[in-house]
């Protein structure tokens, strides 16, 4: 596993990077491939925040654990990253199980270790994406109060792209580069 370590408004000092290494690291052991770990360490008030972004084939996991105690957020992360690879590792064996293959014998039990969460789409709606400039998309977000706008960007060969407000409240822009 890669590690990348950033403090905000904090010195990673070289026990909290080794600490940080060895629990991170154990998460390894959760992925057939390299791994990338992206770590952010920062302190307000005496709250401690570490923020861990782990990269597997494509999937991201991104958790922020905030505790008194910089090495117990270290350790808070760990614990939902584990849950978070294993819910993600279940649902995807129950669908390549429901759907992928024809079953020939009894289905096989997985053991849940948490309940896990259904993704149901309950509504659905359909209009019509026009072009327009990035800056009118995120106007027009505000205006309808969402929390993001897809549209297609002018600026940009009329690229499917999505304009959304980020937490610290800022804008953000995800769009498609074209290439399939």
């Amino acid at each position: 596993m890669t590690f990348t370590f950033t403090g905000k408004k904090y010195e990673v000092y070289d026990e909290l990077r080794a600490y940080a290494e060895k629990k991170i690291g154990k998460l390894d052991k959760l992925f057939r491939t390299e791994s990338d770990a992206a770590v952010t360490f920062s302190a307000e008030r005496g709250r401690c925040t570490a923020e861990v972004t782990l990269r597997n084939n494509g999937m991201f996991y991104r958790v922020t654990e905030t505790t008194s105690d910089m090495f117990a957020s270290i350790d808070s992360a760990c614990a939902a990253l584990v849950r978070q690879v294993r819910k993600n590792k279940t649902r995807l064996e129950k669908r390549l199980r429901d759907g992928a293959f024809e079953r020939t014998s009894a289905p096989v039990a997985v053991p849940d270790d948490e309940e896990e969460e259904e993704y149901r789409i309950i509504r659905t709606k359909r209009f019509a994406i026009k072009p327009m400039s990035p800056e009118e998309a995120a106007m027009q977000m505000d205006l309808l109060g969402h929390t993001f706008f897809a549209f297609r960007n002018q600026e940009a060969d009329d690229a499917f792209s999505v304009v959304y407000k980020r937490r610290d409240g800022g804008y953000g822009m995800i769009s498609d580069d074209g290439e399939d």
